[in-house]
């Protein structure tokens, strides 16, 4: 890859809000001792989420990631104890913030034989017994592709199942660690098998190197799969110690693969410089439902919506 700096362009800027919404949310986490991927991964996107669209996207089995992949700025090293009182701070967390919508994440936990299967699992059902009228989006590593960890956490009932392929295949092996392009396919095909009615989702951020050709191959690839929904953002790099950038994709640009993701089947497709996985997932919920239960109807042979 090349070394030359790629400067940032204007479309990259990002407009700070720091309202009384946004310094109760963060204090409110520390007290619970709770973590944000938000924080942690250095999203462009925290101010609009937590002061003006009040949404979070709760980090559980700690802050210390076991993999060290080169985009991201989450910490390496070796994680802690489990928290098993954590899952009922996350629920009373979306209580007090009154979400419709919660997103659900974790470090990758491969010190543990379930890969931290049963925490999610439980942290689904302490949020549904707490806030029933809350959606609830999970998105975990791949737990090492095991079939009974996917399996501990399918039977919990998220609402959507998010895993990020996160590159095109040729450049995973560099950008990714431990994971791989053809398990994270397998992950994705394997929830929508255990249970077809829960939408799938997955996002590729693009700017290290990959070619237009190869985006559409990954979006193939999705669909090939099951996966309902992709959203598509820019790579920035979080330090200098990570992957640098190779190009800055235009505005124009992404709605053009936009364009292409929704005609290839996608039921929601977001796609911009600053989207990430959990951007605006609050309204991607309807259109994959929606097209979910289409699809399960026309395989019974009964007329959808």
């Amino acid at each position: 890859m090349s070394t030359n700096y790629v400067r940032k362009p204007e479309w990259l800027k990002i407009k700070l809000n720091t309202n009384e919404q946004y310094t109760g949310l963060k204090k409110m986490m520390r007290e619970k001792k709770l973590h944000t991927v938000c924080e942690e991964a250095k999203c462009p996107n925290i101010h609009e989420c937590w002061a003006v669209r009040k949404t979070a996207t709760f980090m559980i089995l700690g802050s210390i990631c076991t993999r060290a992949c080169r985009f991201c700025a989450v910490q390496t090293g070796l994680p802690t104890e489990l928290d098993w009182e954590e899952p009922e701070r996350v629920a009373d967390s979306v209580e007090k913030m009154g979400l419709k919508h919660v997103v659900i994440t974790a470090v990758a936990r491969d010190d543990l034989k379930d890969g931290g299967a049963k925490v999610f699992a439980e942290t689904i059902r302490a949020v549904r017994r707490r806030n029933p009228f809350c959606s609830i989006e999970v998105l975990p590593s791949d737990m090492k592709g095991e079939y009974d960890n996917l399996k501990t956490l399918m039977d919990a009932s998220p609402d959507i199942l998010n895993h990020n392929i996160e590159t095109v295949k040729r450049l995973s092996p560099k950008v990714r660690a431990r994971a791989t392009y053809e398990r994270s396919l397998a992950f994705l095909r394997r929830a929508k098998e255990m249970n077809a009615s829960i939408p799938t989702k997955s996002s590729i951020m693009i700017g290290l190197g990959e070619t237009k050709e190869e985006i559409i191959e990954t979006m193939d690839n999705l669909r090939a799969n099951h996966v309902d929904i992709v959203t598509i953002g820019q790579y920035l790099q979080p330090t200098k110690h990570h992957l640098k950038v190779q190009k800055y994709w235009s505005p124009k640009e992404f709605e053009e693969l936009k364009t292409i993701a929704m005609s290839k089947g996608f039921s929601h497709c977001e796609a911009g410089p600053l989207v990430r996985s959990s951007y605006h997932a609050d309204e991607q919920v309807k259109a994959a439902n929606g097209k979910c239960a289409n699809e399960i109807g026309v395989a019974l042979g009964v007329e959808g919506p």
